[in-house]
């Protein structure tokens, strides 16, 4: 049984997504990978992405929804990093060559205006700080075999991070409502899923708000400009070669990945 410490795990995980290979989780051989732990591993997986050149850009929330925690058999929302290398330009097919087994799912993207920082944030602070809201699309991947893990290992993962795409169109918060804004997840031509806002946290708001208090406990903020991913409004799909997947928001419009060849 291998002894796993902070390096290693970053180690073995950055080896697993640049050589396309997934594992068992590491809480089977180390149970104390707990939530603090995972987020040290984290930020130091981040620290190698920045070292070799990557640009952090903002950040994701996974599990955000009821939906996702007891399909993952976990209690709480996550944060993660976003860098430049995660960037799926719209019409671009999913990237098979550096994913493992992607999946899809639609999210309620905000481009921040001003600077977060917790602790104590609301979510109508949080709102207040967004510039621009979209529609878009996360690419998940996981570097666990079956996407089977507990919390410091996704953690530790970078909630399951892979790539994204934003959509076509970008307004401010307060054109919206978000709670009742609404997706539907259309798979090979046929509509699978649905979900509005709300599924997030109640609100998006309140995901953004839960963001930059928990990043403050790690003596982060969430930067002007940067990109938040706010979590999955539906469970994830499968997007393998020729699969076509499509999500169409109630006013948002639409974002559409095909699995490529």
């Amino acid at each position: 049984m291998a002894a796993w410490d902070v390096e290693s795990v970053a180690t073995e995980l950055l080896a697993c997504e640049d050589e396309r290979r997934d594992r068992v989780k590491f809480t089977d051989e180390w149970p104390e990978l707990d939530v603090a732990t995972g987020y040290e591993i984290q930020d130091l997986t981040l620290q190698r992405r920045l070292d070799r050149g990557e640009k952090l850009i903002g950040i994701k929330l996974g599990l955000t929804s009821r939906a996702k925690q007891q399909r993952m058999g976990v209690e709480t929302p996550f944060v993660a990093w976003l860098t430049d290398a995660m960037i799926l330009p719209a019409g671009d097919p999913v990237p098979q060559d550096k994913l493992i087994h992607p999946r899809i799912e639609p999210e309620l993207v905000f481009v921040m205006g001003e600077r977060l920082e917790g602790p104590g944030v609301t979510a109508a602070q949080a709102m207040a700080a967004v510039d621009q809201v979209l529609g878009g699309a996360e690419v998940i991947d996981s570097r666990y075999k079956d996407f089977k893990f507990a919390a410091g290992d996704v953690i530790a993962d970078n909630a399951s991070s892979g790539a994204f795409v934003t959509g076509p169109v970008s307004v401010p918060p307060s054109a919206l409502d978000l709670s009742t804004e609404a997706v539907l997840v259309e798979v090979g031509g046929q509509v699978v899923d649905s979900a509005t806002g709300a599924a997030v946290q109640g609100h998006p708001g309140e995901a953004l708000a839960l963001a930059a208090n928990d990043l403050a406990k790690r003596g982060h903020a969430i930067e002007p400009g940067w990109i938040v991913l706010t979590g999955g409004m539906t469970d994830a799909y499968f997007a393998p070669p020729g699969s076509s997947i499509s999500l169409h928001f109630t006013n948002l419009g639409s974002v559409r990945i095909h699995g490529g060849e």
